[in-house]
């Protein structure tokens, strides 16, 4: 089992790395064809409130690249501990739609297809990374838009466990 330190230190990286991926990708694409440096930079640099330097550099997201291949086998009805999807939707999130896993039983299915209430059907959870779209408000050419980088815990599948059982002395 992960300590709390280590598992929001894990957080930190994780999002540090994502942080250092989508800058070296938009530098990328601002890189014109064959190789030098852009002739617009839509960087911007300025200080925050406790002196450190806040680096603003553009985000451009392919859904292209976030939508499953369509080949994935749907494990949600094949499981044992089956699941439904509860799906909502907010435009100032990336991804806007998400899906949260919700266990069908209390118990798992059986050979035969019966629900055997010696083992549970308990949640797999995940902390996904999301982009929240939230108002600038600097004092630029008017009001603008930033992404900001959240976590969220949610379940995404059921899975068949031995039910805690605790004696008493």
């Amino acid at each position: 089992m992960f300590s709390t330190s280590n598992s929001s230190n894990a957080t930190a990286v994780v999002a540090m790395m994502m942080m250092v991926m989508v800058m070296m990708m938009s530098e990328a694409a601002a890189m014109p064809k064959g190789g030098g440096q852009s002739k617009h930079s839509a960087r911007t640099h300025r200080k925050s409130s406790d002196g450190a330097t806040v680096q603003t550099v553009p985000l451009q997201l392919d859904p292209n690249v976030v939508v499953p291949p369509r080949t994935m086998r749907p494990l949600q009805n094949a499981s044992i501990s089956p699941w439904t999807y509860n799906v909502s939707h907010d435009d100032s999130l990336f991804p806007p739609v998400l899906s949260e896993a919700r266990c069908l039983l209390k118990g798992c299915l059986d050979s035969d297809g019966r629900e055997d209430l010696s083992l549970e059907s308990k949640p797999i959870m995940q902390q996904v990374l999301l982009l929240r779209r939230v108002k600038s408000s600097s004092a630029g050419a008017g009001p603008g838009y930033h992404y900001r980088l959240e976590t969220r815990l949610m379940a995404v599948g059921c899975t068949c466990v031995r039910p805690v059982v605790r004696h008493q002395d």
